[in-house]
Parts: C-alpha cells; sequence; structure tokens
C-alpha cells in the first residue's frame, strides 16, 4: 500500500487564500451586476410581458380570467365567455349596428333584412297585417351576398383532380397534430345558402349540446320530427362502437332532408316557420344561425382529432373577419385577421355622443382595423388591473362590461388613481343597456307567493309590496356602486319598444310617487302600513305573535367580499321588524333549489338574448315557470290574466297595439310584486386612448372588427409609463461594493488573529 503525502498548509497561507477567493468572487459579482446595469441603459430594457416590437405591432392585447371557452361550436355557443370568439370568426345572417341605439338589425351575409311572407292553413298568401290566429307560416326568403369566402382551413384543402386532401385520415395520420395548421395544406371556399341549412340541422344533433333545439323545435317547419329521425340515425351509426369512443362516424345531415330550411339555389335561403313569430328576426342575428361547412364536420369527425383536441369547440370554420390560429387551453388564445375576408365598411352613422367622441371617423372605411388580437389568461384582478394600467392590457376584457364602472369608482376613491387614469387618458364609457337585476318571491311559498284562498292571496301582495317599498335599490346604488345600475320601475330597461323606463308613464305607483320631475321612493311608513294589513303589524303574526321570519337563498357562497350586500340586505327587511335568515350555497345548488322550488326569496339577473319587450316578459310567463316546466320563470309566476296577455304580445309587431298590451302586462306585474323590480345594470368600458371606436354593449359582441389601434400612440406612452428604473440597480451594486470591502476587511482580521497563534507556537518549539 503506497501512502500518498500532501503538503501541509500553513494557516496563514490559508487566510490569504480565502481573502484572495473573496476579492475575486466579490470583483465578479461586482462587475456581474455592474454589467446588468449597464445591459439596462444599453438595450432599454422594461417590463413588457409581450414580445419585443409588440407595442408598434397591429395587435389588441387583453384577458381572460377564467377558464378556456368551453364550446366555439355555434350549435353549442351560450356563454358570454365564448362571445369574444365566436362573433369574430362566424358570420350569421344578420347583425345589429354598431353605433345606433335603440339596437338595429342590419345584415352581414344576408344582402338585407327581410320581411316574411305570411301563408294560411290550405297555403295561400296572407297580407303582411293579417290576425296571427290565421297565420299556419312565416316563410323567410333571404339573400346570401355573393362572393363571400371561408378562412383557409384545411377542410376544404383539394389536391390537383378536385378531391379532398384530408377527409380520409387515420388516427396514425392525424399523429400529433394539435391545430388545423399542422396539416400541410389549406384551403377555402364560397359561402352557400346550403351552409346555413346545414346548421339548422345540426341543432338536432346528439354529438354536442343543442341549447336551443327546444325553442328552435318548436317554431322550425319539421325540426321537432327531424330531431327524432336524427337520434335514430345516429345510433344506427355508433350501434358498434363503445358508448365512451371519442371518435364517432361523420353524421352527414345533408342525407335527410328538413321542410323547414333548404337551398332554393347557391345564395337563396328559405326558411319555414310555425305560425307568426316575430322574434324569429333576432335569432338570425345570433351564432346559432351561422353557417357551418359540411366539410367542417366531416373533417373533425375522423379517427384521432377528438383525442387531440381538433374540434370546432376549440377550431371554429368561419367567413367573418378572424380566425383562430392558436388555442392553449387555460392560457392563451390567439385571433388573426382571416386573409379572404371581404372587408365590411364602417357605419357613418350613430348617435349625437359617438360623433362627439370621435367615433364616426372612420365612417366608410373596410373594416377590420387590427391584425391580430390575443388573449392571456389573468387569473388575480390585481394584476390584470397593473397590467391595464401600464398600458399592456389594450382592452381588460372583451365579454365584462363592467370595467369602466369599477374604474371610475376608484378614480372617485383615489386622488392617484383619478391623476393617474387622467393623465393617461384612458377612456371609461357608461351606459344602461338590456340587462336586469332584480329579487324574487317564489310564488309557490305559501307566505311571500300565491296564496290559497282570495283572502291569502291579499296578504300575501300587501307582503310583497311593503317588501319592495322597504328594499331601497336607490341606496344599494349608491353603497355598492360596482353593481350599480338605474333603478327600475318594471321589468324592462330603455332600449327595447314598449319600455316607459325613466318616463312618469313608467313609474311603479305601489313604490314610488313622482316628485319634480323625478321618481322618489314612498316612506317606509307606507311599507309598514301595508305590512300591518298583511297581518303582521311591526314584523311580528297578528294571530300568534311570532315574528315573522324569511328566507333569503343567495346564490353564492357566503364570503367576506359577500358580507357588506347580505348585511345590507337583512337591514331591509329589520325596518320592518322582518327577520332575515341568509340561505347561502353555491350557484349549483342554487339553481338546484330553484329548480326544485325549494326557495323562498332570491336574486337573480338577466341579459336579453335580443332587444324586445318578450325577451324580458316571458321571465314571468306562467308556463315558463322554472320549478314546474323547467322554464325561466325562476318566480313561479302565475297570473292568467298576464299569460292571456303574453300569448298576444309575442304574436305582435311593434305599434300602438303592442304598447298598450306591454303597458297592461307592466301594470299587472306592479301590482302583483313577484319581483322587488331592482335595478338595470350598467354597461361599461374601458379603453386606452390608442384604441379608437370602442362602445360597451350586451348586444353587439363583433366589436372586434370595429376597434382600431394607434400603435405609435401606444409604444410611445408605454416608453414613457414603463421606462426603466435604475436606481434599485445602483443601490444593488453599492451593496455589492460593500459587502466585497467587509468581506476582506473580515478576513483581514481573522488572519491577523490566526498569525499570533503560530508564532507563538515556533517559539516554544524552539525551547
Amino acid at each position: 500500500m503506497h501512502n500518498r503525502q500532501v503538503a501541509p498548509i500553513s494557516p496563514t497561507s490559508q487566510a490569504t487564500s480565502l481573502r484572495a477567493r473573496a476579492r475575486r468572487a466579490a470583483m465578479a459579482l461586482l462587475v456581474a451586476f455592474t454589467g446588468l446595469g449597464a445591459g439596462s441603459v444599453l438595450t432599454g430594457c422594461d417590463n413588457s410581458p409581450h414580445p419585443e416590437g409588440s407595442a408598434r405591432s397591429n395587435t389588441l392585447y387583453t384577458a381572460f380570467n377564467a377558464r378556456s371557452p368551453r364550446y366555439l361550436d355555434p350549435t353549442s355557443s351560450y356563454s358570454s365567455n365564448e362571445t369574444p370568439y365566436t362573433y369574430q370568426v362566424y358570420e350569421p345572417l344578420y347583425g345589429y349596428h354598431y353605433l345606433k341605439r335603440p339596437y338595429t338589425l342590419v345584415p352581414k351575409t344576408a344582402t338585407e333584412v327581410v320581411n316574411p311572407r305570411y301563408l294560411g292553413k290550405d297555403g295561400q298568401p296572407l297580407p303582411d297585417t293579417a290576425p296571427a290566429d290565421q297565420i299556419a307560416e312565416s316563410v323567410y326568403d333571404i339573400h346570401i351576398k355573393p362572393g363571400i369566402l371561408y378562412a383557409p382551413h384545411p377542410a376544404f384543402a383539394k389536391d390537383a383532380s378536385g378531391a379532398y386532401l384530408y377527409h380520409r385520415l387515420t388516427a396514425a395520420d392525424v399523429g400529433s397534430k394539435r391545430s388545423p395548421f399542422d396539416f400541410a395544406q389549406q384551403g377555402t371556399r364560397e359561402l352557400v345558402a346550403e351552409d346555413y341549412v346545414y346548421a339548422l340541422k345540426r341543432h338536432a344533433t346528439p354529438r354536442t349540446a343543442a341549447p336551443v333545439f327546444g325553442t328552435f323545435s318548436e317554431y322550425v317547419v319539421g325540426l321537432a320530427d327531424y330531431g327524432k329521425l336524427i337520434r335514430a340515425e345516429d345510433k344506427k351509426l355508433r350501434a358498434s362502437l363503445p358508448a365512451s369512443a371519442r371518435d364517432k362516424p361523420f353524421l352527414d345531415f345533408r342525407r335527410w332532408p328538413l321542410a323547414g330550411a333548404q337551398a332554393l339555389d347557391a345564395h337563396t335561403l328559405r326558411i319555414r316557420i310555425i305560425g307568426k313569430y316575430p322574434q324569429w328576426k333576432y335569432w338570425m342575428a345570433m351564432t346559432f344561425l351561422a353557417p357551418v361547412p359540411w366539410e367542417a364536420d366531416a373533417f373533425y369527425s375522423q379517427p384521432g382529432m377528438a383525442g387531440n383536441g381538433l374540434s370546432l369547440n376549440r377550431w371554429p370554420v368561419g367567413t367573418g373577419p378572424y380566425m383562430m390560429t392558436e388555442y392553449v387551453q387555460d392560457r392563451r388564445h390567439v385571433l388573426k385577421r382571416n386573409p379572404h375576408y371581404r372587408g365590411e365598411p364602417y357605419p357613418c352613422e350613430g348617435t349625437p355622443q359617438d360623433k362627439a367622441e370621435g367615433r364616426l371617423a372612420d365612417c366608410g372605411k373596410k373594416t377590420p382595423f387590427i391584425d391580430t388580437i390575443v388573449f392571456n389568461i389573468e387569473k388575480e384582478a390585481v394584476p390584470q388591473d397593473a397590467k391595464f394600467r401600464q398600458g399592456y392590457l389594450d382592452v381588460p376584457e372583451f365579454d365584462q362590461m363592467s370595467y369602466g364602472n369599477a374604474y371610475k369608482i376608484q378614480m372617485e376613491d383615489s386622488p392617484d388613481f383619478e391623476r393617474d387614469f387622467t393623465e393617461k387618458g384612458v377612456v371609461l364609457s357608461r351606459t344602461v343597456d338590456l340587462s336586469s337585476s332584480y329579487m324574487g318571491f317564489n310564488w309557490l311559498d305559501p307566505v311571500v307567493g300565491r296564496g290559497d284562498t282570495p283572502a291569502q292571496q291579499q296578504r300575501n301582495r300587501k307582503l310583497r309590496q311593503a317588501l319592495s317599498i322597504a328594499i331601497d335599490w336607490d341606496e344599494y346604488n349608491r353603497i355598492f356602486p360596482k353593481a350599480a345600475g338605474e333603478v327600475a320601475q318594471g321589468p324592462l330597461p330603455g332600449g327595447v319598444f314598449g319600455s316607459r323606463h325613466g318616463t312618469q308613464q313608467g313609474l311603479n305607483p305601489v313604490t314610488h310617487r313622482w316628485v319634480n320631475g323625478l321618481a322618489v321612493r314612498r316612506p317606509i311608513d307606507d311599507a309598514r302600513k301595508l305590512l300591518a294589513e298583511a297581518g303582521y303589524p311591526d314584523g311580528r303574526d297578528a294571530q300568534s305573535g311570532k315574528p315573522l321570519v324569511l328566507n333569503y337563498d343567495y346564490g353564492a357562497a357566503a364570503t367576506p367580499d359577500s358580507k357588506a350586500s347580505l348585511d345590507w340586505m337583512s337591514k331591509q327587511f329589520a325596518k320592518l321588524g322582518i327577520q332575515l335568515e341568509i340561505r347561502a350555497t353555491d350557484y349549483n345548488q342554487f339553481q338546484d333549489k330553484v329548480r326544485r322550488g325549494k326557495h323562498q326569496i332570491f336574486t337573480w339577473g338577466w341579459l336579453a338574448d335580443y332587444p324586445d319587450a318578450e325577451n324580458f316578459l316571458f321571465l314571468l310567463y306562467g308556463p315558463g315557470a322554472k320549478s314546474v316546466h323547467d322554464g325561466e320563470n325562476a318566480a313561479n309566476y302565475q297570473n292568467p290574466e298576464y299569460d292571456r296577455l303574453y300569448a298576444r304580445l309575442r304574436l305582435m309587431d311593434d305599434g300602438p297595439a303592442k304598447q298598450a298590451v306591454i303597458d297592461q302586462m307592466v301594470r299587472i306585474l306592479q301590482e302583483d310584486a313577484p319581483w322587488s323590480f331592482g335595478y338595470f345594470p350598467y354597461a361599461s368600458g374601458a379603453y386606452h386612448r390608442w384604441v379608437h371606436n370602442g362602445k360597451p354593449s350586451i348586444m353587439v359582441r363583433d366589436q372586434a372588427q370595429y376597434y382600431r389601434l394607434d400603435t405609435v400612440d401606444r409604444a410611445a406612452s408605454l416608453r414613457q409609463w414603463n421606462h426603466p428604473v435604475y436606481w434599485p440597480v445602483a443601490a444593488l451594486i453599492a451593496l455589492i461594493g460593500f459587502m466585497g470591502w467587509w468581506a476582506v476587511r473580515v478576513f483581514k482580521a481573522r488572519e491577523q488573529q490566526t498569525a499570533l497563534p503560530v508564532a507563538a507556537g515556533a517559539s516554544r518549539g524552539g525551547r
């Protein structure tokens, strides 16, 4: 065995080595951080979350703060968080004028907004003025604009012989492809009337959610029976497949005709509606009636597609101004300009406010103005607001019309916030749109509902009226301005035909008086008097003497954020000596409770499907009771006279006769008080000054094509607002220098302390 000898190192030389290393480390850190600071100066780095040069690109940045949209298939899509994508990609027959108010239908792919032809029971033509009970069918013949092309997609790609390139794929052919743009070839074709026929037929599909099939099958001739046929045919196609199979054979709707929809020629669509249904024209402005090319359905039905997320729910195929080019689940979505889009002109008409605020400056110019729209997820509100304030989000979110109001409140609360937004020229726009928020009373409940006997009905009505006076929605709007709106006197917001909102004619005499041109809530003594007449003087049952306890079913878990509003609601009832029990559950449980009729008092809201009074008044239509018929009448309200008037209303065209019916219906509701009418929430938007033509709206969802960016202004503003801050780097360099100096000083001290014992030892060894 060999012994390896290592030369001993003296304490003095060891200290010297450590000191040298400390000096070198300190110098290395100093050089590194100095270089970092110098590099920052030279490159002008900032804290932008976007790629370098993005501020100068024609790209709009926005956010979404929930999960990715579940359905982008137009047959299935019915949620507001899906509309930022679907309405930019798809084109229904009609749309809404971007600027006009009240909302006005305009043609999109159709050449014009058409009026139906009416036919009698024997097929004979009827005049436009024919009574509704004589009309057996309403026939819409709609002409499609020629030359409209679909966005590029592999479903349309063909070889030199005209055969489809990608319609006979195997799972191996699909492989790892997860985007349509992973396929080498793309194609397009012209939009034809048959694509709208195919779209209507698809509502009968058992393959995906079809939320309006029930409504459509009531009106489109033959669609109810067509649904039964399609389910039977689908069952045959899937007979040999396990129920869990994701790949399903192509369900080709072209094979089976539908009586209520047909293509008369390449550019003429005929839709036949049972009886008279004036609201059908509004459905033709929704993506439920966007065209669906059969090629896309066939392409996505192939083996391997479903497993790779290749479907219309992620990769829609449309003729609109944009197309989906990037989809990263719960992280990022990108829309890019459709290179085949024809370019619709920007509107030249609007409101006086639009002219004053510069929204008519782009009159006649072809849209869209923006090349790319990027949606990045923001899970927390604080960083999302910070990015908007810094200018890295041009618009906070597309589908949330509340930011303008929220920022206005912050400006009122914080001088710094107000100064920041004012100096930056942030545009905050607010209006009352077609939505409502209300408190409802369950008609099935023995205390606040209809009542079993005439005497009980009168008692319960007076109780509801007393509560409607006591719940001070004017105060609510002052205390909770983020959820605010204009106090409602009835169920109809302004902006729809028949609404008397804001006028003396629309005043609710049960809850308000008209004083000096304003609606003023009745005093609480009026409510106490009604409460006593209902049999509950001072909030106690006159017969038993027991306190009146009512239950408030709240559709969200009780949190610190909701505590203030729940406490406020309890105080409203306490004005009358009534105890309010809060029964808070999550929204799914709340919905289940309402479906079973186990709720008593509740709050809910409604976002209009279309700008017609019928779309609000049907919320109290008896046959639509949610707990009985699974409709949208969550209060389960029943009034035979109201239902009779509603049956007339749904068949009426706008005019004096319809106004008279609406007035009667509203008066019935004000007297019966199935709702405390609450308020009409504001629709509000927030836009940086370089985003032009922004206008908040609940009904208009294809707004992206009207936005225009001033990228020069944006780039200059971002440099000004977010220039690098160097003092922290300088401070860090100074700190590193101090640490290096201190390390050297410490090692010097150690060297001196270690050298003394070594010298002493040498002296002793010499003896």
